[in-house]
Parts: structure tokens; C-alpha cells; sequence
């Protein structure tokens, strides 16, 4: 019998998953200001995460995030009030105390000790951005003081309170001119459970316009029986009639579904709501809270520490405009990993039960083959419904690397912005989670090679601060991903010079610039005249170009002197199916991916030109492209000297490359499985993974890009690489 599933582990889960949601809230609303976006709506957003994050920790007793969470909003707050302008080293500030906050986030989520000191110096450094910050221990658990003055009638502490009798109307000497707004605030248990504030509430409401407030202590008990966790307190607010409705009812957003909340608009006394409707109250203290900062009040009234009920979190926000909000279910990955094999193996016995009806000779036009053409279609629908539920947008892996270009800026002392484009780019989920340490490489790299020094910069005519793009798009059915720079360049006479002194090449090597930038992913290359924190050791391109092509990709690069690089990734959009064109090379079942073959071709001994020994060029109509002996680049047979009557594919590459492969055969055209090699098995160079067959027969899925690049540059992880050598000659 299974364990029962805990109910608050499911609850603290999705808080987190709430929390990255959240985080990427914070940081798009951080970018806008960042790129001088004034617009309040946006200082909302960035003040609304923080506030969010910091009631749901409250609720699972999370108080290192829910002190820093509290002293970030303080500071945010400022801003919303306009006391403090995100610009320059605020706006610095803040990027470093949200990239702090997912620190922490991830911290509790997965039970790590919370770098507390890190802590201490960020908040140090955001309480020095306030006019008058209050030393630490002396400040309020949860909120600077509200600027609110009420006295409490003093109560004993053994007699209960005496009632007043109900007052149907707020007194003259609250009420405001009519037409005006009467709003009742009732907060119920779990508006506290969930770290969330009245008093700040009510200072929000002052904010609006002219406010006057009534506090109603009736229901509040004796001292001895008081429970903090629950509400004694309710509110009779009047407000300036001159506002929105929305306006008002967006002070109370956070806290819908946690109050009673009542808000009418009087527009004269016979338009009072009806005796009895009001709250009775006690000895009201009438409070006036204008606009402006009110002075010292008598009596500070300070928060009281939300006790941890881990019982609620924070109800999803409704927005106020009353646009219907898309529906999303959470679904556990594991279950939808589980969904994606099931059609895997959908597929394989689909391809078998075709392949079994072929040998009996059915009539094309029979009820079995009709019903087998439908089965196709619906596997297929239901494949592509299945990857598009496991895609997802590159936009979270995109603000993770914003945060590498700050901290690696910030380590060699450059100014760079990262520009990002296409962040709502598509990609398999895995593919996504295996692609964060190649672009970490990249962009360290480029940071710390690409990009010039601010004087350099400046006397090469260009501006200091350096640009780094990273773009995502579709193309051709893969996923193209460019990180590309606006700095020096690549310095080919210096990797050519580094890489003869390493031994990597020959002395008397010469390379097209293409092989010379190709030179950057052999291990032991590194440009850099000494070892930093970032790069310099010999590492980091090679890696880059290994975990690319473990995801079935390719990478490129393109540079110019004086005006930057460019690296592009090539990849597939799911690491889970693929339609290919079976083929056969030297008796051996071979799979290569649909998408780049443009036709086939029947050579003669007029098709075929011999630029130098080993190497040829096939003529078609008019143009030359070159001619790959498949069969002998991976060792199934010798090559060939004779390709008269030769079979061939026309091939073009994400790149605009075109190639001839020469095979033996086409099979068939059909929807394989891809099943990934294990790391046990040698990574053979222009083999990309493999797949079972209808018959059950496995199939190699051949990777053309990197059949034609292993041409002319040997891999990196070649164990022959220096028998290979000799080829850059």
C-alpha cells in the first residue's frame, strides 16, 4: 500500500512553483524599469512579487526569506510612493537583491542552509537607500510604522469591554463632503495567515485621497482570552468620492477572498446604507489621514508577527478588469515523461503493425489499410499534442543568463547589457535544462574575451557599454539560439599562433578562417593571457560543443575584426521523436532526419569531380557541392572509386550548407523514436542517437551536420585526433 500523500507537501510545492512564476515577474518588470519604463502598472508588478513571495513564506514559516522579502518591499515601496527613482545603483541594487530572493527560494525549497551573510550586506545596502532608515531591531516585524495614530480605550483585563449602542451612521465629525466612498473592511483568519497587513492597507487608501477612519474594537476580548491568530479588528472607511471603484478595490487585490469587503458610493445622506449594515462600534477614535505624510503619530501601532499556520497560502490574483485568466493544471514532469514514452512505444508498434500489413498484400484501398492510415493520423496528432505539452519557453533559461551577464560584468569590471529576443521561442523542456551550462560557457567567454574595455571601446569609436544579444527562433523545424556580441572579435593570427605552440596543428598549416575559429572547441585552447574566476584554464568551448551535440545540436560561429562574434545553436525541437528517411549504406540500416534532405540524386561519371585525392564535388544543375562517401566515413567499407550509377541525397544545413551524402538505397520515409545513447557507448562521430524499427531491427540516426564538419575538423573528443591532425594540411 502506497504512503498517503501529504496535502501541505503538495501545498508547499506549489508555493515554490508559485515563487519562480513570481521571480519571473520580478525580473521582466526590473528589465522595464531598467530600460526607463516610468509606467506605475510595472512598479506594481515588481512590488506585487515581492509582496506575494513574502506572504507565502510567511505561511510555512520561511523567515529568511520572509526578512529579506519584507525589507526589499520596504524599499520598493519608496518607489511606488515616488521617494526614490530605480535608476543608476538602485535599479543595480534591486536586479541583485531579486537575484538574492530565487537564492533564497531555492534555498528553503530544497532545505539549504540560506547564506545569511549575503543577506546582512544586500540589506544593508538596500536600508542605505532609504532617507532614514530604523536600525534593525528596532523596526516592526513586518512594515514600517503606518503613519496611523489610534488610541485603544484601556481595557481590563479580567471584565469584558462594555458595548455602545450601534451607531447607524459614522459620526459628523468623520464624514466627508458628499459624494463620497464608504468601504467596511472585515479581515478574516487566514488574511493574517497569509502575511498580509491591514494598516498597510489602510495606508494605501490614504495614499488615494482625503480618508477618514473608523477602527470598531467591539468584538475584541479580554487580554487573557486574546488568540493573535484571530480577527477582532474591523474598519469603517470614508474616502475621497472623486476615485474609481477599480482604483479602490486595487489596494484590496492581494487580500480578495481573505475579507469581508463592502464598498458603496454615497452621494448623499438619503443614500447612507441602512441602519444596522454598520458595525456597531466603541468609543470611536476618529482618524484623518491626508495625502501628505502625516506627522509623528501619538501612538505607532506595530505590526503583530504573522504566526506560521502553514494551513493557506496566497489565492491566485484576480484581476480587477475582469478578463477571464487561462486555466493551467500542474502537472507532475515524471507523469508527463511517463506519457511521452507510452507514444514513443505508440509509435514503434504503429510502425510495426504497417510494416506486418505490407506483407500480406492488402489492397491500398481495404478497410485494414484505410483503418491503419486513420491510426497513423491520430498517432501523430496525439505525438505532436504530447511535445507540445512538455515545450516550454526559453524565456526562464534567458533570465537566468541575464543574471551570469551581471555577475560576470561585474567580476572583470565591463559594462555589458544583455539584449534578449524571441524569449517565447518554444523548446522541449529537457533540452532546455540541459542547455543552461553551454550558455553559461558562452557568455562568460564572451564577457571576458569578447568584449573590449571601455577605453578600447571608446577610442575604437564605439560606446562604452558593451552589447551581448541572445536570440531564440524557429527555423526549418529546429530551434536556432545565437549568442553574439558587439566587441573585438576573434583573433585568428593569435589562436592559429596559440594553437602551433600547444601542438594542436602543424606548423605549416593553413586554414580557411572557419577552421581557425573552429580551433576554439579543441580542449586545451584558451586565448586568454591569464586564468581568471571566469575563464583562462583551457575549458569551457570544448564542453560547450560536447553538450550541444549530445542534445543532437551544432554549433557555429561567424566573426568579423573590430565588430564582434556570433555562436549558433542549432537544436531539435524534441529530444523524444523524428521524422526521418531510412536509408541503406553498406548493408547497415541507417535514419536521417527529414528536414534536410532537399532530393535525391542518380550520379554518372560526368556528375563527379575530383577537387584533390579523397576529396569530390558532385555537379548539380550547374552548381558544385561536395560528395560524402557515407559508407566510408563511418567505417562500414572502404571508399569508393567508382561512383557511376551511385545513389545520393541532396542535403542543405540550417547554415545554407549543401552537401551530397552517397548511399546505397532509400527504405522508406517514416516517424522514428529517438533512444538517446547511453554515456557507456563511444560518441561516434556523425551519429547522433538511435531507434527501433517496425521490424524491431535498431536503426543508427545519422547527425549530417556533424558528418560534414568531422570532414574537414576532427572532433574534440576523437581518440585519433592526432593521427587527424594532418588533415588541416
Amino acid at each position: 500500500m502506497s504512503d498517503p500523500i501529504d496535502p501541505m507537501a503538495e501545498i508547499r510545492a506549489s508555493f515554490f512553483v508559485e515563487c519562480e512564476e513570481l521571480l519571473e515577474a520580478l525580473q521582466d518588470g526590473l528589465t522595464e524599469l531598467e530600460n526607463g519604463d516610468g509606467d506605475p502598472e510595472t512598479i506594481n508588478v515588481v512590488f506585487r512579487a515581492v509582496h506575494s513571495i513574502k506572504g507565502g513564506a510567511g505561511a510555512f514559516g520561511l523567515e529568511p526569506l520572509v526578512r529579506f522579502a519584507h525589507r526589499y518591499e520596504t524599499v520598493l515601496e519608496e518607489v511606488r510612493a515616488h521617494r526614490l527613482a530605480p535608476v543608476g545603483d538602485a535599479i543595480r541594487l534591486f536586479f541583485e537583491a531579486a537575484d538574492h530572493l530565487s537564492d533564497l527560494v531555492r534555498a528553503c525549497r530544497d532545505d539549504l542552509p540560506t547564506p545569511e551573510a549575503s543577506s546582512d550586506a544586500l540589506l544593508a545596502e538596500l536600508d542605505a537607500l532609504l532617507a532614514d532608515p530604523e536600525p534593525e531591531e528596532t523596526k516592526p516585524v513586518d512594515s514600517p510604522p503606518l503613519g496611523v495614530a489610534i488610541d485603544l480605550p484601556d481595557l481590563d483585563p479580567v471584565e469584558e469591554p462594555k458595548v455602545a449602542a450601534p451607531l447607524p451612521v459614522p459620526p459628523d465629525n468623520m464624514a466627508l463632503p458628499f459624494p463620497h466612498w464608504l468601504i467596511r473592511f472585515r479581515p478574516e483568519s487566514e488574511l493574517y495567515k497569509t502575511g498580509n497587513e491591514p494598516l498597510l492597507l489602510l495606508r494605501q487608501l490614504a495614499q488615494l485621497g482625503e480618508c477618514h477612519v473608523d477602527c470598531d474594537i467591539t468584538a475584541l476580548p479580554a487580554l487573557t482570552d486574546l488568540k493573535p491568530e484571530q480577527p477582532y479588528l474591523n474598519w469603517t472607511i470614508q474616502l475621497d468620492g472623486g476615485l474609481d471603484e477599480a482604483d479602490i478595490r486595487d489596494v484590496f487585490e492581494f487580500v480578495d477572498g481573505l475579507c469581508d469587503l463592502q464598498i458603496d458610493r454615497v452621494d448623499g445622506p438619503e443614500n447612507l446604507p441602512p441602519p444596522g449594515s454598520a458595525a456597531p462600534t466603541l468609543a470611536p477614535k476618529i482618524v484623518d489621514l491626508p495625502r501628505a505624510a502625516p506627522s509623528p503619530p501619538a501612538t505607532e501601532v506595530p505590526l503583530a508577527t504573522v504566526p506560521h499556520h502553514p494551513d493557506r497560502i496566497d489565492e491566485p490574483h484576480k484581476s480587477s478588469t475582469g478578463a477571464t485568466a487561462k486555466s493551467v493544471v500542474r502537472v507532475d514532469l515524471e507523469r508527463i515523461e511517463r506519457l511521452v514514452n507510452l507514444i514513443g512505444e505508440l509509435v514503434i508498434n504503429q510502425a510495426m503493425l504497417a510494416q506486418s500489413l505490407d506483407s500480406v498484400d492488402l489492397s491500398p484501398h481495404s478497410d485494414a489499410m484505410n483503418g491503419l492510415e486513420e491510426f497513423q493520423r491520430l498517432t501523430r496528432d496525439i505525438q505532436d499534442s504530447v511535445i507540445m505539452i512538455r515545450a516550454q519557453p526559453v524565456k526562464p533559461l534567458f533570465q537566468r543568463m541575464s543574471r551570469i551577464v551581471r555577475e560576470a560584468s561585474s567580476a572583470v569590471g565591463k559594462e555589458v547589457r544583455l539584449i534578449t529576443e524571441g524569449e517565447t521561442t518554444e523548446i522541449d523542456k529537457t533540452v532546455i535544462e540541459r542547455l543552461t551550462d553551454p550558455l553559461t560557457h558562452m557568455i562568460r567567454n564572451a564577457i571576458d574575451h569578447g568584449f573590449e574595455d571601455a577605453p578600447t571601446r571608446q577610442a575604437a569609436g564605439k560606446p562604452s557599454e558593451g552589447q551581448l544579444r541572445l536570440s531564440a527562433a524557429h527555423r526549418s523545424g529546429r530551434v536556432v539560439i545565437e549568442v553574439s556580441d558587439d566587441g573585438g572579435g576573434i583573433n585568428r593570427a593569435r589562436v592559429h599562433q596559440i594553437a602551433v605552440e600547444k601542438g594542436l596543428i602543424p606548423v605549416e598549416a593553413v586554414l580557411s578562417d572557419s577552421e581557425i575559429d573552429n580551433l576554439l572547441f579543441l580542449p586545451g585552447l584558451s586565448t586568454a593571457a591569464k586564468s581568471t574566476d571566469l575563464s583562462g584554464r583551457g575549458v569551457g568551448m570544448d564542453v560547450v560543443r560536447t553538450a550541444i551535440q549530445a542534445l543532437g545540436g551544432r554549433i557555429s560561429i561567424a566573426s568579423e575584426q573590430g565588430k564582434g562574434t556570433a555562436f549558433t545553436l542549432s537544436l531539435p525541437l524534441t529530444l523524444a521523436v523524428l521524422d526521418g528517411m531510412v536509408i541503406n549504406v553498406a548493408g547497415e540500416t541507417l535514419v536521417l532526419p527529414l528536414n534536410v534532405v532537399i532530393e535525391s540524386l542518380s550520379l554518372s561519371h560526368d556528375d563527379v569531380q575530383m577537387l584533390r585525392p579523397g576529396a569530390f564535388l558532385v555537379r548539380v544543375r550547374g552548381d558544385f557541392v561536395p560528395l560524402y562517401d557515407l559508407g566510408a566515413m563511418l567505417g562500414y567499407r572502404a571508399a569508393r572509386t567508382d561512383y557511376n550509377q551511385s545513389n545520393a541525397l541532396l542535403i542543405s544545413l540550417d547554415d545554407d550548407t549543401r552537401a551530397a551524402l552517397l548511399i546505397d538505397g532509400i527504405e522508406d520515409q517514416r516517424q522514428v523514436v529517438i533512444k538517446g545513447l547511453d554515456d557507456s557507448f563511444y560518441r561516434a562521430p556523425g551519429i547522433a542517437a538511435a531507434t527501433i524499427l517496425g521490424d524491431g531491427q535498431i536503426a543508427l540516426i545519422i547527425d549530417p551536420g556533424d558528418i560534414i564538419a568531422g570532414s574537414t575538423c576532427p572532433r574534440s573528443t576523437d581518440p585519433g585526433l592526432p593521427e587527424k591532425r594532418a588533415r588541416y594540411g
